[in-house]
């Protein structure tokens, strides 16, 4: 087989539609910082990364990119470079600090109240998600943290004030970001926290299915007691890299299917169909939880919009020893970056898991338009990561081509998903600022904006970041090249000299490539 053909062309801000949102994303563990300021209480990553041996660099997210203390000028950023949403996470133990519900911490809903009305005073929406991966520490401890049912009940309580408090202005929630990651990488693979890995055939399983149910519990709350008065949108956020057939055989194309049905099939067959994927069901036997009688009624449509996270595509072959773990094993299947003539998918980014490879997202946002009933969508993550070189210097880092070339070709993806009628309201890039990667800590860089280590943690925007600001103001290369900067208020003139002094050399790469 041979890597299928999906070029877009230039793509430009008028193939989408008016309305459609522009928007950058982080996460709260990512970048805020602040971990113990303000009655906060530790997360389940908090604890995870100052456990030795469990961050690449040794680093941890306790003071992460600041954005706690700096979060005006991080929207400042934002409005500047004309973006007109901001996904980010809530945490859940700055919320609850024991995060059982029984007392709000006051100070932590003010901290959030501020960003948001700081966000809507620049005109940007907020875009909030619920729960991105930092369980608070005492649920994990005392409860069993995601595989206990008890937690379920925690994240409604927890919901419902985020509802109450931030509702009567955030008008788009997300229940749970990735609730694949959390269960493979989290509880079977160990490499995420809680970092559980003594039972993979079980224990996956199990915390997926109280993700499900904790959304589906969050989303009731809110349609009983919120939508009438808020008039708000609620969903949840899957991720999935599109997996292609490696041949023609037709256990390699069932064997995609499988694979399908594994990464999306496991968390929306529920609330679109009322089970788990039969696949998976036949697959895993015993160690699949069933949902009762009331579980699938209360999970039955609860959703407004699809989150998408997509960022890299696989081929996939039918293989009955597969040597990438049990989730693999189990699937019977194995995931290959060459296609049979020895060519890559896609050209490597600074991760090893993230190939470039465009047309594999029009492919997945087609496939969740057809087997989900045309439910709108919102690209909630795409982007892709440069290796962090400490002898390098910060220009190397600001001229970020290939990040650019990244984001034309995922963009005019989204742009053919479109015109092929698939219903997306919206794209965000991951990630606005370089931050805090989880198990890579800050060797990995995918931020638009650059942020300085070993400054200040100073923001200097990436050539990308402009390609974007003059992308979404619908500017020609002439116009962007003849366009004052002086309308641009950064706060340091320093900045403001290296911004025009990129942006020139960016202009000219364009021109000249």
């Amino acid at each position: 087989m041979a890597a299928p053909k999906a070029d877009a062309g230039e793509v430009s801000r008028n193939d989408f539609p008016a309305g459609f949102v522009f928007g950058v994303a982080t996460s709260a563990y990512q970048v805020e910082g602040a971990t113990n300021e303000d009655g906060k209480g530790d997360s389940i990553w908090d604890v995870f990364s100052r456990t030795k041996g469990n961050i690449k660099d040794g680093s941890n997210g306790d003071i992460a990119v600041d954005q706690y203390h700096r979060y005006k000028e991080d929207v400042e950023l934002i409005a500047k470079l004309g973006f007109g949403a901001y996904r980010f996470s809530i945490s859940w133990s700055r919320i609850f600090p024991d995060g059982f519900g029984n007392k709000v911490n006051e100070k932590g809903i003010v901290y959030y109240n501020h960003l948001i009305d700081y966000l809507l005073k620049k005109g940007i929406q907020p875009y909030v998600t619920l729960y991105h991966w930092d369980l608070p520490y005492t649920l994990h401890e005392f409860v069993g943290g995601w595989l206990s049912e008890k937690v379920v009940e925690y994240f409604a309580l927890y919901a419902e004030v985020c509802f109450a408090r931030f509702g009567d202005r955030v008008k788009h929630w997300m229940t749970i970001n990735e609730p694949l990651q959390t269960a493979i990488n989290g509880y079977s693979i160990g490499i995420f926290a809680p970092g559980r890995h003594d039972n993979p055939y079980k224990e996956p399983y199990l915390a997926a299915h109280y993700q499900i149910l904790a959304h589906a519990a969050a989303v009731d709350v809110y349609r009983k007691k919120f939508k009438a008065t808020q008039g708000g949108e609620i969903g949840l956020v899957v991720d999935c890299e599109w997996a292609e057939a490696f041949s023609d055989k037709e256990q390699d194309k069932i064997a995609v299917e499988r694979r399908l049905d594994f990464q999306l099939g496991w968390f929306l067959d529920p609330i679109f169909y009322g089970d788990y994927p039969a696949v998976m069901r036949e697959r895993l036997g015993d160690h699949l939880p069933q949902f009762t009688q009331r579980e699938k009624k209360l999970l039955r449509n609860s959703i407004d919009f699809v989150g998408l996270n997509h960022y890299t595509s696989r081929l996939i072959a039918h293989a009955t020893c597969a040597t990438e773990g049990p989730f693999y094993e189990v699937q019977e299947l194995e995931r290959i970056v060459n296609w049979q003539g020895g060519d890559l998918i896609g050209e490597r980014a600074a991760s090893d898991w993230l190939y470039i490879v465009p047309w594999g997202l029009r492919k997945v946002l087609n496939y969740i338009a057809q087997k989900y009933k045309n439910t709108p969508i919102y690209v909630t993550e795409n982007g892709m990561d440069d290796e962090e070189k400490e002898t390098a210097i910060i220009k190397e880092f600001l001229s970020d081509e290939k990040r650019i070339e990244y984001f034309k070709g995922y963009l005019g993806a989204v742009a053919q998903a479109i015109r092929d009628g698939v219903d997306i309201r919206g794209y965000f890039a991951w990630s606005f600022l370089d931050n805090f990667e989880w198990a890579q800590g800050y060797t990995k860089r995918f931020g638009l904006v650059y942020v300085d280590y070993k400054d200040g943690l100073k923001r200097y925007p990436k050539s990308s970041a402009l390609w974007f600001s003059h992308f979404l103001k619908g500017k020609s290369v002439d116009e962007a090249r003849t366009e004052p900067h002086g309308s641009v208020n950064f706060t340091s003139v320093i900045f403001l000299l290296q911004l025009n002094t990129f942006f020139l050399l960016f202009s000219f790469c364009l021109i000249f490539n």
